[in-house]
């Protein structure tokens, strides 16, 4: 079990695979038996589809984008995002709660909305109704492969992306007839059937996933049910003019405690209690998008009508200490994304001009709970509640308008320089059910009332403006290496929560002075520089990227450690610096090693709360300086793979007056498959395979240090058959 320390007693040295694994690219020198044809190449002749949403050589790509192929996710199979996405160097997910999750993209592990979530292209969600589960919302494991862009997003995309981009692509139709279908079970009650298909035809092609999950979960009360699919087809129009056609849902019903945080004595020798059992969370996500391009010479037109349905029904444990309250939360949107792009013979020269459209009306309906409990602390149960007053009640729609420009030309055969201007104009339009004062809430813990507040927003329009900038460039140094350097400014406009769901108070006085801060959030804004190298030195393929990221009028949340309240307020500026390699190799005939590491600091720079807290200097709490997946394949026969992969998560402070360390962790899977014909397939993994008690997440709760545990070693074995 790892070391986790209290006070401001830092833990002890640890060897960190960063500083084994940087000498990948020196090992080049030691000869090794020729490579399979089956190696993944990281960098050269790479793809990707995020930064101008249409095909591009990474190599002329000036921005630190990491591409998971289709191929990493079948032999995974995850269960979970944290599965798969720290195979891109400075990206990393932790659970919450069943398949819900944190994201670290140049970025602490955090909930806060500071990324954008796609769907071939398509935003999951709008930015007023940011979700950081947005991936449980995404049918993950069917999918057809992960870009994600580290850093702020280029001018084609604008609010949200600050830490990054994720961008989940459907799988392509076969061109021939085809069906699959895999039933697998594991350990605490998991079972999964996935199920997929499709056919091709003279003009296109259409295919279909079904995934049905199930798990009891492995502690107390954290047992869910997903069902999710994904539609897609594809469809050509004489020879200039094709159509995408995507659907997708998720339905998800699951007993969440938010990944119950334990007391120590309870995290080393109870892990499976759960505090929290009454908490829930129901989500429906609907997507539909029809991206329709006509190729006319050197011009493209694309236009990308969509619409979206999400609803979400939850009891907030992560507020149950301080504000125990269940609501809904629902919106709708309907959107359109089109852009013309137009090529010039002189110097390559592409411009693209666009605008994206966003209309998503929403609501809220939240109510306050009557409580039952027992104990006290970050160590109290809660048992039971019932539903008591209704806290806020009230409809807002958002709108965006996002008219942009980028433009590539190459001056010299070697040298490609981009530029790109975006104009975002976001609106909120709001409707209260109640009052612009304060509403008091009396509700009941185990018989005794108590009465908080909670402040109320005026009917009325919010409006940002924002203009974001872009400047890149991309240099050939030789025919296998290729250097680019970026800057890129990103914002991110407050989301609906932020604004009109402001901090409950103990008097109406402190509610409504919540309430009138909310609405004078401004958007927060982030600069970024980075540089980076691509290319193959030896039998070495490698991606090596250095950043810095300033982020100004950051939305931040000071967390009161004793009564764990929140005061959501822009507070300064934070610094965020790093290193990222991606570098593989193959080891013998049959062998091959893959990594993605990373080492960054996270900073308060500028960050003071009048009169209630200075965090200036601080680290950023939950930011481990150091992220690596290592993954060492072997294919001993034809048709069978087998894969060990060693996860670490370095130590990361616990608060944000830098006072306790959790100690980091490193974790170990095995998995492996074998084709048994043309049709079967055997599949099986093991997770946490030295059965190491860790952290998912771990923070001050009451004055205590408390933590949220992961994983025990978990079997999961299934046969998939095709046809």
């Amino acid at each position: 079990m790892n070391s986790v320390s209290t006070g401001r007693t830092r833990a002890l040295p640890r060897r960190s695979p960063l500083a084994v694994l940087l000498a990948l690219p020196l090992s080049a020198l030691v000869p090794v038996a020729e490579a399979t044809a089956a190696d993944t190449i990281l960098t050269l002749d790479a793809v990707s589809v995020t930064g101008t949403r249409e095909r591009q050589s990474l190599a002329e790509t000036p921005a630190a984008v990491g591409v998971v192929e289709a191929q990493a996710l079948e032999i995974v199979r995850p269960t979970h995002p944290s599965e798969i996405v720290s195979q891109v160097p400075g990206a990393a997910v932790a659970v919450t709660n069943g398949e819900g999750h944190t994201t670290a993209i140049r970025q602490p592990f955090t909930t806060a909305p500071v990324y954008l979530f796609l769907e071939d292209g398509v935003p999951t969600r709008s930015t007023g109704f940011f979700n950081h589960n947005a991936l449980y919302e995404v049918n993950l494991p069917q999918a057809g492969g992960i870009e994600i862009t580290r850093g702020p997003g280029t001018s084609l995309y604008g609010s949200d992306a600050i830490g990054g981009i994720v961008n989940v692509l459907t799988r392509t139709p076969p061109t021939d007839r085809e069906a699959t279908v895999s039933a697998e079970f594991g350990g605490h009650g998991w079972w999964r059937v996935l199920g997929g298909g499709g056919t091709g035809y003279d003009a296109g092609g259409w295919r279909a996933d079904l995934n049905l999950t199930h798990t009891d979960g492995w502690r107390d009360g954290t047992d869910y049910d997903r069902q999710s699919g994904t539609l897609r087809w594809d469809h050509a129009v004489g020879d200039q003019t094709v159509a995408k056609t995507v659907l997708g849902f998720s339905e998800i019903d699951q007993q969440t405690g938010a990944n119950s945080p334990l007391i120590r004595a309870d995290f080393e020798d109870h892990p499976t209690r759960n505090y929290k059992q009454i908490a829930f969370r129901k989500v429906s996500a609907l997507r539909l998008s029809s991206a329709i391009e006509h190729e006319s010479g050197n011009s493209l037109l694309s236009v990308t009508p969509y619409v979206r349905d999400n609803s979400m029904d939850l009891l907030a444990s992560f507020s149950l200490a301080f504000d125990p309250t269940v609501y809904t939360t629902e919106n709708r949107s309907f959107g359109l994304l089109a852009k013309w792009r137009q090529d010039f013979a002189p110097m390559r020269t592409r411009l693209i001009v666009g605008v994206d459209l966003d209309h998503s009306p929403g609501s809220r309906l939240e109510r306050r709970l009557n409580l039952v409990t027992s104990g006290s602390g970050a160590a109290r149960e809660y048992l039971d509640y019932s539903v008591g007053e209704i806290a806020y009640d009230y409809d807002v729609s958002f709108t965006g308008i996002s008219p942009y420009v980028h433009a590539e030309f190459s001056p010299l055969e070697a040298l490609r320089l981009t530029a790109g201007l975006r104009y975002d104009r976001l609106s909120y339009d709001f409707d209260n059910a109640f009052a612009p004062e304060a509403r008091a809430v009396t509700t009941t813990t185990n018989g005794v009332a108590s009465t908080r507040y909670y402040g109320q927003a005026k009917d009325g329009d919010t409006r940002f403006e924002h203009l974001s900038p872009k400047l890149g460039a991309t240099w050939a140094l030789a025919p296998e290496t290729s250097l680019h350097l970026g800057w890129t400014h990103g914002f991110r406009a407050p989301s609906e929560g932020q604004l009109y769901r402001p901090s409950v108070a103990s008097s109406a006085a402190a509610a409504q002075a919540s309430a009138a801060s909310a609405l004078d959030l401004e958007p927060v804004k982030a600069d970024q520089v980075e540089m980076g190298v691509r290319g193959r030195l030896g039998r070495v393929d490698y991606d090596l990227v250095a950043y810095q990221l300033v982020k100004r009028d950051d939305i931040l949340s000071y967390r009161d450690t004793a009564t764990n309240a929140t005061t959501v307020v822009n507070a300064g500026r934070t610094t965020h610096r790093g290193i990222e390699l991606a570098a593989g190799m193959p080891l013998a005939a049959a062998w091959r090693i893959d990594s993605s590491l990373s080492w960054a600091r996270h900073v308060y720079a500028d960050w003071v709360v009048p009169g209630t807290a200075d965090f200036t200097d601080k680290d950023i709490e939950t930011a481990p300086r150091f992220l690596g997946n290592t993954r060492l394949g072997w294919t001993p026969a034809a048709g069978a793979r087998v894969q060990l992969e060693w996860v670490h998560v370095g130590s990361y402070w616990m608060d944000q007056a830098n006072t306790t360390r959790y100690g980091g962790h490193d974790l170990f899977h095995l998995r492996t498959d074998w084709r048994l014909s043309e049709t079967f397939r055997l599949f099986g993994s093991i997770t946490n395979l030295g059965d190491h008690r860790y952290a998912d997440s771990a923070q001050i709760s009451s004055s205590t240090p408390v933590f949220s545990p992961g994983l025990p070693r978990t079997l999961v074995a299934g046969v998939e058959a095709r046809w």
